[in-house]
C-alpha cells in the first residue's frame, strides 16, 4: 500500500498559517500538510535538523543553511495592565518608560541591544511567564503584536510603540531540500494562482498562455458612408439611338 508524502510546516507562536494551509488543502488535497507547533527559539533548529521540510519562523536565520522569504514584519507593543498611566496615550515611545521595569524574557524575539526602562531582578523564563508578571502589575513588556494578542487577558492592554525595534515573519527551509513540495508552498505564500504555480499544482495545459487559440476570420468591410457635399458621379449618356424617316418623293 503507497503512503501518500506529507509536508511538515512549522510555525513559531504569533504566526497563523490557517489560510495558507487552507489553499494548501484545495490545491494538494492528495498531500497532507502537518503543522507542527515549535517555540521561538527552535524554530531554525527544527529546520536544521529536518524535523520539518519548511517553517513560518522570526528573523534572523543562518542564511549560509537556510533559504528564507521574508513576508511581513510585525508592531511591536507594550503589553501592561489596564490601570495603568500609559493606558491614556494614544501610541508610546521608549523614552516613556524610563521608570518602569521591563521584563526581557529568554525567547525575546525582538532581539534588544539596550532595553529601555529598569530591569527586573531575573528575567523570565518565557513570554508567558512575563505576561503574569505584567498582571501582577511588576512591570511592562514589550512584544510582537501576534503575541500580545495570544496571551490576551481582560486585565491587560497594549499601546504602539513607534521607535521599538520589530520582528519579521519569513518562510525559511533547508537550502539543500528545496523540493517541489516547497516550491509548491512557496506559491502560495505569495499569492502565485494556480496556473503561475512552479510546484506540481499546475501543468502546461493549464497554462493559458501555451494554449492555441484559433484566429478569428476577419469581419467583411462594410461600405463606407458617403460624405456631406460629395457629389455621386454622373452616369455617362447613351448613344443616342439613329431615327428612321420616311423616304422622300422625288419630284
Amino acid at each position: 500500500m503507497q503512503v501518500n508524502p506529507s509536508f511538515r510546516l512549522a510555525y513559531v507562536p504569533g504566526v497563523t498559517p490557517s489560510k495558507w494551509a487552507r489553499v494548501w488543502g484545495e490545491r494538494l488535497p492528495d498531500v497532507p500538510l502537518d503543522l507542527v507547533a515549535v517555540p521561538a527559539a527552535d524554530g531554525e533548529r527544527t529546520l536544521r535538523e529536518g524535523t520539518a521540510d519548511a517553517g513560518l519562523v522570526r528573523l534572523p536565520v543562518d542564511r549560509e543553511v537556510l533559504s528564507a522569504i521574508p513576508l511581513y514584519t510585525e508592531t511591536t507593543v507594550v503589553v501592561f495592565p489596564k490601570d495603568h498611566w500609559l493606558a491614556a496615550a494614544d501610541e508610546v515611545a521608549l523614552a516613556d518608560l524610563a521608570d518602569d521595569v521591563v521584563f526581557h524574557p529568554l525567547d525575546d524575539t525582538l532581539g534588544w541591544t539596550d532595553l529601555p526602562g529598569r530591569p527586573a531582578i531575573e528575567r523570565p523564563a518565557t513570554t508567558a511567564d512575563a505576561i503574569e508578571l505584567v498582571a501582577a502589575n511588576v512591570g511592562v513588556l514589550l512584544v510582537p503584536q501576534s503575541l500580545a494578542r495570544l496571551h490576551h487577558r481582560r486585565d491587560l492592554t497594549y499601546r504602539t510603540v513607534a521607535d521599538a525595534p520589530q520582528s519579521q515573519i519569513a518562510l525559511s527551509w533547508p537550502q539543500e531540500q528545496t523540493t517541489d513540495l516547497v516550491e509548491e508552498f512557496i506559491g502560495i505564500v505569495r499569492g502565485r494562482t494556480v496556473n503561475s504555480s512552479r510546484g506540481r499544482g499546475a501543468t502546461p495545459a493549464d497554462d493559458p498562455k501555451k494554449t492555441a487559440q484559433p484566429k478569428k476570420a476577419a469581419p467583411p468591410r462594410k461600405p463606407q458612408p458617403q460624405k456631406s457635399g460629395q457629389q455621386k458621379p454622373r452616369p455617362k449618356p447613351k448613344p443616342a439611338a439613329a431615327k428612321r424617316g420616311k423616304p422622300k418623293r422625288r419630284s
